[in-house]
């Protein structure tokens, strides 16, 4: 059209130096990927010679470098000046004649294009933003629900400025750009109406841990800053690739976000306003199944055209309900990593005073002294090696956050400005806690933990703990596999990343105590609850389908999301063995227990399975391994019975699971028998006939061999899994298995904590030792000669 003024469909990513990365990004999908089902909102772009052109219209380029060259961008105060100068020189500059005229009559055709009142977003577009050695994201202004050419030219003006924000000016100088070989370009894109629909964050990976088979989705209801800025907790998704491909179900996780606030189109000269959301649509997820679907196919879709993981912004017009992609960049922090070295941060100190909690960002552990920060004025007070607590960051707060040694916010999510300048400086941070700057004293000492799952914690007091490099890419051949207890499952795509063979061991108690939270009969039997006890499973169940559309739905989330992050490998999932006391802990569950003298030895494990009590609660954990393996394609599931005390027991669960659909040899199904109590190895030869292996539970091996209870303090003493019986009995199962030709490892906790009797293992060649995840590389590096 112009040397000034461009349309998205007139460019392609060899248009970086002209349009910027994101301008030419969009014109890249729009020229390239519409007809494979992505779908961009049209506009034009300002140019990065129209930038220059007005950079040196009334000398505008000289005042601002003269500032420039004498600024010293770590004294804060001096950087809060200078910005807040040059910004008020660029806006009050008048744009010279031609590029007025090049804007005035691109703007001028988008109207007379669009049906009804012309709604676009202004963006910044910076020339050297999106490479893949840098990222200038979330640096420049984006104005939304910009209407008419007054307002129009009077964002573009701010959009130009803005590249001369404190953040912007300090990153270009610590990156070592020059500020004269960055130029800014204005994206000028019909808005999409998800003020009255939702937006959000995608990647192409996992943000946490760089898994690569996973698009992670984070949404909330209304306009896209929220999420961005992180004033709003929203809700997350992970979508399984494979499974996408091959069109099965996909969706592994959903976290319900709270999603308190949404902004939306402003009235009276408001471009926009933040209004609170109903407390309905607080506690629905705000993308149905479909919609996080289709999401995900168009992030592939994206990510494949690119050959690169992808950092995506979208929008769910609340009108049309089309989903629309309004950015796309490459993702900058974990696909930059080092894949062949795994960095261990271990926490030394257990048991210390947790203040606040919240989303985990990172895997790492920082402590200092707390600072509580209430805005840009105080930031002068947080010193190199201080914790950052505060309400929410935005690009401002980017000077002062790289002197942290950790961030904690009150709002925000795993996408938010807080958590993606956290990775890009590779510290800790803990995010969306709700009331962080309330519990933290300010000037005491707190360690900030994430290095124990999703969840994030801010202990009191300075805590000690370790870090532990260990390359990855040579570790020695062993006669035995080595796998991994596992039972978090938001831990699993990190736990992927450590050296392994499969998972020998995720409980499935895990997921019901952690995802689930109520007693299974509670939801079966959901309308016959009282009043307050009902409300409280209705809190809970919020988002899903019904009661027991819970249940079975999040145990799926839990044992596909371990299948997935481990796949090809096998992942042995142990049925449900709770113990009558653990559930009645479980919400609703002293309604349906008994009370045991012994409940280690009482109604658990496969007597519960075969109980008519139990057999409807059963049956839902059927029905979550047979969606799993058959609907999603995750075939590398194994499931393991626990606690078979007869060969009458064995012959009967083997049948209960046939008739639930879970026959051995179907569709590859391998069923193993928890080899751990004395019977089970007194008579290995005739229980393996029922199973396709043994996985041996060392724990309740030694307690039930010894006799003694291993909760009880005032025998635990006596408990060692290396006892003369125990290993007796330990090798007459591995020798039974090796006559029968079939699987046999350890799961218990003994390799762990004994690295001896690892040793001792392999030279019974057992197939597979199953160790925690702290102790995988250690425990492989002293059994094959070396040292970590």
């Amino acid at each position: 059209m112009s040397e000034y003024v461009l349309w998205f469909d007139e460019l392609g990513m060899g248009d970086v130096g002209r349009v910027g990365g994101k301008n030419a990004s969009l014109g890249e999908m729009i020229s390239g990927l519409s007809g494979a089902g992505v779908q961009v909102p049209g506009g034009f772009a300002t140019t990065a010679e129209a930038y220059r052109e007005f950079l040196r219209h009334k000398d505008l380029d000289k005042r601002i470098n003269q500032l420039l060259d004498k600024l010293d961008v770590d004294n804060i105060n001096a950087l809060r000046e200078a910005g807040r100068t040059i910004r008020g020189w660029v806006v009050e500059t008048p744009f010279p004649q031609p590029l007025t005229d090049a804007i005035r009559e691109a703007w001028n055709r988008l109207e007379s294009d669009t049906e009804g009142e012309c709604t676009v977003a202004v963006r910044s577009s910076a020339t050297a933003e999106d490479l893949p050695d840098a990222s200038f994201a979330g640096q420049q202004e984006t104005f939304l629900n910009v209407r008419g050419e007054e307002a129009v030219f009077r964002a573009i003006h701010e959009v130009f400025a803005s590249l001369y924000n404190d953040r912007a000016i300090s990153y270009r100088v610590h990156q070592g750009f020059d500020h004269a070989d960055v130029a800014l370009s204005a994206g000028i894109q019909r808005m999409a109406r998800s003020d009255e629909g939702a937006s959000g964050v995608m990647f192409t990976l996992d943000t946490e841990s760089g898994f690569r088979d996973a698009v992670f989705i984070t949404a909330a209801w209304g306009l896209g800053e929220t999420v961005v800025q992180g004033a709003v907790n929203p809700d997350e998704f992970h979508v399984y690739k494979p499974a996408l491909a091959e069109g099965r179900p996909a969706i592994l996780r959903r976290n319900m976000g709270s999603k308190a606030i949404k902004m939306i189109f402003g009235d009276d000269g408001q471009q926009t306003r933040t209004v609170d959301v109903e407390e309905a649509d607080r506690n629905r997820f705000s993308l149905t199944d479909e919609q996080i679907t289709d999401l995900a196919r168009q992030a592939v879709i994206i990510e494949k055209h690119y050959g690169r993981p992808m950092d995506i912004e979208w929008a769910l017009d609340g009108v049309d309900g089309g989903l629309y992609i309004v950015q796309a960049r490459p993702e900058t922090v974990e696909s930059r990593q080092d894949g062949q070295v795994i960095e261990r941060f271990h926490l030394k100190q257990k048991g210390g005073k947790v203040l606040a909690t919240g989303r985990a960002i990172g895997q790492k552990i920082g402590a200092g002294k707390v600072r509580v920060v209430a805005g840009l004025e105080d930031m002068h007070k947080v010193e190199a090696g201080d914790v950052l607590v505060t309400d929410m960051t935005d690009p401002d707060w980017e000077p002062v956050m790289k002197r942290a040694a950790a961030i904690v916010t009150n709002r925000g999510g795993r996408t938010c400005h807080a958590a993606i300048i956290a990775r890009e400086m590779g510290i800790p941070a803990v995010v969306g806690c709700g009331n962080a700057t309330e519990t933290l004293p300010d000037g005491t000492e707190g360690t900030v933990v994430c290095s124990e799952g999703d969840e994030g914690r801010v202990y009191e007091g300075r805590l000690d703990f370790q870090v532990l490099r260990t390359r990855t890419d040579t570790m020695p051949e062993l006669p035995l596999k080595v796998m991994m207890n596992v039972g978090n499952p938001g831990r699993a795509f990190h736990f992927s990343s450590i050296p392994n063979h499969g998972v020998g061991l995720a409980r499935l108690e895990f997921i019901i105590n952690s995802m689930i939270g109520v007693h299974p009969k509670a939801l079966l039997e959901h309308h016959t609850l009282p009043e307050d006890l009902r409300a409280e499973v209705d809190r809970r169940i919020a988002g899903y389908k019904d009661p027991v559309s819970f249940y079975v739905d999040r145990l799926v989330e839990g044992i596909s999301t371990l299948g997935a992050a481990f796949h090809p490998k096998p992942v042995i999932v142990r049925l449900s063995d709770f113990k009558s006391n653990e559930y009645a802990n479980l919400l609703a569950g002293e309604r349906y227990e008994p009370e045991e003298e012994n409940p280690m030895i009482g109604f658990r494990g496969t007597a519960r399975y075969l109980s008519r009590e139990f057999r409807p609660c059963f049956e839902l954990e059927c029905q979550a391994v047979r969606r799993v393996r058959n609907d999603m394609g995750l075939t590398n599931v194994v499931i393991m019975v626990p606690f078979v005390r007869t060969l009458a027991e064995a012959e009967g669960v083997i049948s209960l699971l046939a008739d639930l659909g879970l026959k051995r040899g179907e569709n590859g199904l391998k069923i193993y028998m928890m080899c751990e109590i004395p019977s089970n190895a007194v008579l290995a030869d005739e229980f393996l006939e029922y199973f396709d292996g043994f996985s041996i539970g060392s724990n309740d091996l030694t307690q039930l061999t010894l006799g003694l209870d291993r909760d009880s303090g005032l025998v635990a003493g006596s408990f060692d899994e290396r006892d003369p019986a125990v290993k007796k009995l330990l090798a007459m199962a591995i020798q039974a298995a090796h006559r029968a030709g079939k699987y046999v490892g350890i799961c218990g906790q003994g390799p762990s904590d004994y690295p001896d009797l690892a040793e001792w293992l392999m030279e019974q060649k057992i197939d597979s030792i199953s160790l925690n995840p702290d102790t995988v590389v250690d425990t492989w590096l002293m059994l094959g000669g070396q040292e970590d």
